[in-house]
This record gives C-alpha cells, sequence and structure tokens, in this order.
C-alpha cells in the first residue's frame, strides 16, 4: 500500500461476546456472541455493525486453534461451519486470523519470555518470546482429579469452585505453566482477570484492549 496507514478491523470473537475495534477509533463495539453463533451469522452481524467505519485489512481473534491462518477445528463454545469459512471473501477484504489468545498475547507483549493466560469462557494460552508468538492448547491438558487446566480456571471452575479457591488455582496453575514454559513472566488477561484481587507472583494483569493492539500488530508482522 505505499507510504499510506493500513487500517485494520479488529474482530475478537469470545464465547459470550464479539468485540469490534478500527484504526483510528477509540470506543469499542460489543455484540452478543453464544454457542449457536455460526462464521457466516458473525459476520452478518459485524458488517452493517462497523458500515461507518473504513478499514482496509481484517484480524479476526478466533477462540480455538489456528495453523497458517486457518480454523483447525470449530470452537468448544460456538456454533459449527468455521473451518471451511471464507471470511476474506465474507468481508471482501484481506484477512488474518489468529487464535484470540495469541493476539492479546501479541498486544500484551513489553518484553522478554512472556506466558499469556486468558481467563474468560475457557483458557486461552499463548507464548511471546522476541517476534515469534506461539498459540498453545493447554486447556485441555490434565491437571487434576481428572479434570482439566480449563475446567479449573475456565468459567465452569469459577462457577463451582467460588471466588476465592477459584483465585487459589490460578496462582497454582500459573505458576507450574510458567516453569513448564520457561516463561519469565505470566499476563493474565480474559474477562475473568477483574475477579482476582491480587496478583499472584511472577503474573501481571493484562487488559481485554491488548487485543485490539495484537490485531494491529499483526499485520506489521
Amino acid at each position: 500500500m505505499g507510504d499510506t496507514v493500513m487500517r485494520v478491523l479488529v474482530v475478537d470473537v469470545g464465547g459470550s461476546h464479539v468485540k469490534l475495534l478500527a484504526s483510528g477509533r477509540r470506543v469499542p463495539r460489543k455484540l452478543d456472541s453464544g454457542p449457536a453463533l455460526t462464521p457466516r451469522a458473525m459476520v452478518r452481524m459485524v458488517v452493517p455493525c462497523v458500515s461507518d467505519w473504513r478499514f482496509d485489512v481484517v484480524t479476526i481473534g478466533y477462540p480455538g486453534p489456528v495453523s497458517r491462518g486457518r480454523a483447525l477445528r470449530d470452537p468448544r463454545h460456538l456454533g459449527r461451519g468455521w473451518v471451511r469459512f471464507d471470511f476474506a471473501r465474507a468481508f471482501g477484504r484481506p484477512v488474518r486470523l489468529i487464535n484470540d489468545a495469541a493476539m492479546q498475547a501479541l498486544g500484551s507483549h513489553v518484553g522478554g519470555r512472556m506466558l499469556f493466560l486468558g481467563l474468560g469462557t475457557g483458557l486461552g494460552s499463548a507464548l511471546v518470546d522476541g517476534r515469534a508468538c506461539t498459540a498453545l492448547e493447554l486447556a485441555h491438558l490434565p491437571y487434576r482429579e481428572g479434570k482439566t487446566f480449563e475446567d479449573y480456571l475456565g468459567i465452569r471452575g469459577l462457577k463451582r469452585l467460588g471466588d476465592q479457591k477459584w483465585a487459589k488455582h490460578v496462582a497454582i496453575v500459573s505458576e507450574l505453566l510458567r516453569t513448564a514454559t520457561v516463561a519469565d513472566h505470566v499476563v493474565l488477561g480474559g474477562g475473568n482477570v477483574k475477579r482476582l484481587k491480587r496478583m499472584p507472583p511472577h503474573c501481571r494483569r493484562g487488559n481485554n484492549r491488548n487485543a485490539f493492539r495484537g490485531g494491529y500488530r499483526l499485520w506489521d508482522r
């Protein structure tokens, strides 16, 4: 695009909401998501919602595994049809798909080897080291009593355990996974990070708006 500034629309798809922000805009917009949301329905909601915004390209933060810019399987908390959907054709612009945790991790990184854990409907995870950002699939690994990391740190764990016990497991798992990934520190993000009254050792609090920054940064890499 020569010397022109690339304008990016970031679409952050979550289990409860789809959040939107474009380059030059300060206030995000939010749409309802849910277990029946398909990619076609998502696009049909987003396009009219951002009809007054100008953008050249689109970044989609996807709540599932992504490889080489394509979804590997449908999200656990949304509808079906995401794997083969042509997002570029639907939006009429170039699109880059990235795991949603990796997108927020990319926007949260300020140096060092950083592990990101997203405390939301599920449990997102990503590792950033220098200019390399790698989405991880840690959520469904076994943790204890036949349950996974996501069963304890995701929304199901929060509801089952209550804030105090849930926070205790957040601290335990954060240090466990920091050690396993040889990370310097951990960023805890996602919608439920606000339920933590204090940060565990080697952790800092993330900000959901960092996901938008990551969506912009993706086009610089």
